[in-house]
């Protein structure tokens, strides 16, 4: 039976009336989030200017909300409240310790609400969404001009926002700390300098080995959503409760308890493309749907949140990466590419076109062996333009000799090179680096999935591998649904997985099993 906290048999009147405030906030935030996916989904184009009024006058709702006089009471009541019941006995241990991490959460969301000015707040929700609009501009007539005066507006108000919070943090270390708690730069380096020393070469490697040329093929847009469907179904998505739409920029949102969404698109010339980003919003949204949210009074408390997006980006990966990558899930999966009209013969062909292991200039659509220098190139023009001076006209060309640099590639205009992104439209400076940080968390989560499932007497010798083939996935699930998905907000991204893995999070994991699949798609070319 869910108990909502309307219903709540706990004892404490101020508990109630602060999670009544929060559920009434959450409301607000849904019906803010629910604007944002019809913004990115059926909205007309004409309509952006009123959409930013809209969000605008939203955001200022909600950030008065979270930052009032009143709130700070509801909470300090409950804080009260909870240390004089928690301490006659009344509540057992594990009510205690998620009474105490929520008020530390919201004690700590209400510092950096009642620190920003609500003008800024306003003008930042408007400029999102008029960059937004001016991003699909730019991005269609590929020309990053147009694009230009809105991205210096947006780094100018963050940059302030930075200031008002005023953390003993760098300005891009602050606008990270909602996407990645307790991120440095110096931590992003100790992970990611590996990545950026082993990645160039593994590339290298794999150009020098000798392939079998494998014909070009498309899928139409059909067939490709036929594709995905199938995926969805197979792997229990529930239609009561789930909603699939296309966008320019594929994407997942919860936008109410029983309510997920998630977008996708079809790439002319990709046949994959649509299936990959489908199944990576996917894992995104089961994220979302292990949460323990099922209940209005976990929807609007801090502990029913994401522990951060690299844990967030991990799951998806996961689901991306870990299985539909992989060669068991090519073996059972490609007689259903055939039917579509694909020129498969077995499933070492669609592996292959899986993984097909060449750079390109665009990041959605790389593999796993180049992804991670794509988000490398991200994350040091971000800083560098919120904290290193660079300027904004500037970026085009930065941008595209760090990929001949990195990536031996050369993107041919601007929509294939720095507009190819809709996170700096929008003011997501910050989020890039948990994209990486979530394939070093899942490669170190599935380690500790094998070792877990091998004890469950699976005694094949890649327990992830088997149950891919046997079409068990709900074992993988079930997982992490135990693992990951229940903590929520109670702790952050290292330590959570530290908890799990027993060891610090590190870039080895990933890079043995990035070692270990190349070495196998060698074997098979």
């Amino acid at each position: 039976m869910v108990i909502s906290v309307r219903n709540s048999v706990l004892p404490g009147l101020a508990w109630h009336r602060l999670g009544e405030y929060l559920h009434e906030t959450q409301l607000l935030g849904s019906i803010q989030s629910t604007l944002y996916w019809d913004q990115n989904t059926t909205m007309p184009s004409e309509s952006a200017s009123w959409r930013a009024e809209q969000l605008s006058l939203l955001a200022r709702h909600l950030h008065s909300r979270q930052s009032s006089d009143h709130f700070e009471e509801l909470i300090a009541e409950a804080k009260v409240e909870f240390q004089q019941i928690s301490q006659s006995g009344d509540l057992d241990e594990r009510i205690v310790e998620e009474r105490s991490r929520n008020l530390e959460l919201l004690e700590e969301d209400l510092r950096r609400q009642k620190r920003l000015d609500p003008d800024l707040v306003s003008q930042i929700a408007t400029s999102k969404a008029k960059g937004y609009n001016l991003w699909q501009q730019a991005r269609a007539r590929s020309d990053f001009g147009c694009f230009a005066p809105a991205l210096r507006q947006l780094i100018v108000l963050r940059q302030e926002q930075a200031k008002q919070l005023s953390e003993p943090r760098s300005c891009w270390e602050t606008l990270a700390q909602p996407f990645e708690p307790d991120l440095s730069i110096v931590r992003l380096k100790e992970l990611f300098s590996p990545l950026r020393e082993s990645l160039p070469e593994l590339i290298e490697d794999v150009r020098s080995w000798k392939r079998i040329v494998r014909p070009l093929w498309d899928l139409d847009a059909r067939s490709q959503k036929n594709l995905c469907n199938q995926l969805l179904k197979e792997w229990g998505r529930d239609t009561n409760v789930t909603c699939v739409a296309t966008s320019p920029h594929p994407f997942s949102i919860t936008l109410g308890p029983k309510d997920f969404r998630l977008t996708t698109r079809v790439v002319l010339g990709q046949p994959l493309s649509c299936f990959l980003a489908t199944a990576h919003e996917w894992g995104h949204s089961l994220y979302e749907q292990g949460l323990p949210i099922q209940s209005h009074q976990w929807f609007a408390w801090p502990l029913g949140q994401a522990t951060s997006m690299g844990v967030h980006e991990s799951q998806s990966l996961f689901w991306e990466n870990r299985i539909a990558r992989s060669e068991s899930f090519s073996e059972r999966f490609w007689p259903f590419f055939a039917k579509e009209g694909a020129p498969l013969k077995c499933g070492l062909d669609l592996w292959h076109a899986m993984n097909p292991l060449i750079p390109g200039a665009n990041r959605v659509e790389a593999d796993e062996l180049s992804y991670g220098l794509h988000i490398l190139i991200r994350t040091e023009l971000e800083i560098a333009l919120l904290e290193g001076g660079l300027e904004v006209e500037a970026l085009p060309g930065e941008w595209n000799s760090r990929y001949k640099s990195l990536l031996g590639v050369s993107p041919k205009n601007d929509s294939e090179g720095c507009l190819q992104d809709v996170h700096w439209s929008e003011g997501q400076f910050g989020y890039f680096p948990s994209y990486l940080l979530g394939h070093l968390i899942s490669a170190q989560l599935a380690e500790a999935m094998n070792r877990s499932l091998k004890e469950m007497a699976l005694e094949d010798e890649e327990p992830i591998e088997a149950c891919i083939r046997d079409a068990t996935d709900e074992k993988l699930l079930a997982w992490l649904r135990k693992e990951v998905h229940v903590h929520g907000r109670k702790m952050n991204a290292e330590d959570l997985v530290k908890r799990v893995t027993g060891s610090p999070l590190s870039s080895s994991a990933f890079l043995n099993y990035l070692k270990k699949k190349l070495e196998r798609l060698n074997s098979t070319s």
